[in-house]
């Protein structure tokens, strides 16, 4: 099973692959979706495209958004929902089982501690996946965490 991991945003997305074989997870990739455009319509519409080719590329079963947690910035919490609106829009166009994961729901999953620091996730997804993440940006580490998280959650609706 091939599963996605992504830790929205509006300037950069960052996102994660993983493959789960039995009940072993193994790294395939990850990175950030930078959308382009000199304003929100065209970054969504950007983000949109490039999410699709993502999927298209790598064929994930299931996939893991971040839920927005919250944000002092009204504007930016704003332009994250609309980010978090068009990735999962375009997950469930591609037919791809969506599961939604809290911050802490994440940390806990990967470190068994809600409260875990940056750093410790970052050393707990280094060791589930077998891969050094000294030199992946955080929000593609987050994404791998999300990722991780998501292989062992059930779909409750």
């Amino acid at each position: 099973m091939i599963i996605m991991g992504i830790d929205p945003g509006t300037a950069r997305i960052g996102y994660g692959i993983i493959e789960k074989t039995g009940g072993k997870l193994s790294y395939s990739d990850c990175g950030l979706i930078m959308p382009s455009g000199d304003n929100l319509r065209k970054r969504l519409r950007s983000l949109e495209i490039k999410l699709d080719s993502l999927i298209k590329k790598t064929k994930p079963n299931k996939a893991g958004v971040e839920k927005l947690f919250f944000s002092k910035n009204k504007k930016t919490a704003m332009d994250v929902a609309h980010a978090r609106g068009i990735i999962i829009n375009t997950l469930e166009k591609s037919g791809v089982e969506i599961i939604e994961l809290s911050p802490l729901e994440v940390k806990l999953g990967v470190t068994g501690y809600g409260n875990a620091s940056k750093k410790a996730v970052s050393g707990m997804v280094s060791k589930i996946l077998g891969v050094s993440t000294d030199n992946i940006i955080d929000d593609a580490t987050d994404a791998l965490a999300i990722a991780i998280t998501t292989a062992y959650t059930k779909q409750v609706e």
